[in-house]
């Protein structure tokens, strides 16, 4: 049970903000690509990360740990964005976040297969659950038994977010965790500055209503949620601060049906429980592989 009020207003600020970025990009995809979405959401992130870094005391980075770094960005940010901005373009944004809850089952099995990390039987019992879940939202996505392809686009963006976690593993033992995405943010956002054109091109023809859910999906999930969830993780047991995360898929469900009218297939719910009864299944092992879910870019 949390009792701090900070980490608990924390936790609800973190919670609410990583559920409502399914949704926000719902809102802005119209006005935006794929693309400029992905490029302008980063900027818009790491300008205001830049201005907090002093107050929150991030430090340089050590040359060394530079490549891990850039391994970070590009998986957790870059590509994360690239691959669920494109699968949202037809994926609900609860759907979506059912299908990003695969991402610490995967982080997992790599961990095992790179890190040999241990697996135990019920690691590999809720590997297999959360997979079998993963499946049936394809599929739902899709039609017949030929799964959606944007469908399969969201969980490739939790597959990168996945390998994010292996590499930033090493890095949470020398720096914390607000520093590592700082590091993460400003190396994603130099890797996708190749797509600057597309943001000045989409720009000047955005509704008002894209404009701000991108400025909101920077300033908030991806700078205030990171920074508050630092907050809490630094202040609560691991799997205390996993199970808080328990909650995006079904808030960014509840959310993307007050904002968007959006209704989530009775197949894809399905699919979404038995996605996170896989990831606490795997966490009744005695050995943790990875912290706790931590989605980087909701």
């Amino acid at each position: 049970m949390i009792k701090d009020r900070q980490v608990i207003t924390a936790v609800i600020v973190t919670v609410v903000l990583w559920a409502s970025a399914f949704v926000a990009i719902r809102v802005a995809l119209p006005g935006f690509g794929v693309a400029s979405l992905s490029v302008g959401r980063l900027l818009v992130a790491s300008l205001v990360l830049v201005v907090a870094a002093p107050l929150l005391g991030v430090r340089r980075p050590a040359s060394g740990d530079i490549p891990r770094i850039i391994g970070c960005g590009l998986t957790g940010m870059t590509a994360y964005q690239l691959l669920l901005n494109a699968g949202e373009r037809s994926v609900s944004a609860g759907t979506a976040s059912l299908l990003v809850n695969t991402a610490p089952i995967v982080a997992a099995v790599l961990a095992f297969v790179l890190l040999r990390e241990p697996l135990h039987r019920w690691g590999i019992t809720g590997l297999l659950l959360g997979f079998a879940g993963a499946v049936v939202i394809a599929l739902a996505q899709g039609t017949g038994l030929t799964p959606s392809l944007d469908a399969l686009l969201v969980l490739g963006a939790a597959i990168a977010q996945a390998c994010f976690f292996v590499l930033q593993k090493p890095l949470l033992t020398r720096y914390r965790g607000v520093e590592v995405t700082c590091y993460a943010m400003w190396s994603g956002t130099a890797l996708s500055l190749p797509l600057l054109p597309a943001l000045f091109r989409d720009a000047p023809h955005a509704s008002t209503q894209s404009v701000v859910a991108l400025l909101l999906l920077g300033i908030g999930p991806s700078a205030i949620g990171f920074v508050t969830w630092a907050y809490a993780q630094a202040r609560l047991p691991v799997a205390t601060a996993a199970n808080t995360l328990y909650l995006v898929p079904f808030l960014a469900i509840g959310i993307g049906w007050a904002v968007l009218g959006e209704s989530v297939h009775p197949a894809s719910l399905l699919g979404g429980v038995m996605v996170l009864a896989g990831v606490a299944v795997s966490r009744k092992t005695p050995y943790r592989a990875f912290p706790a879910a931590k989605p980087t870019m909701k």
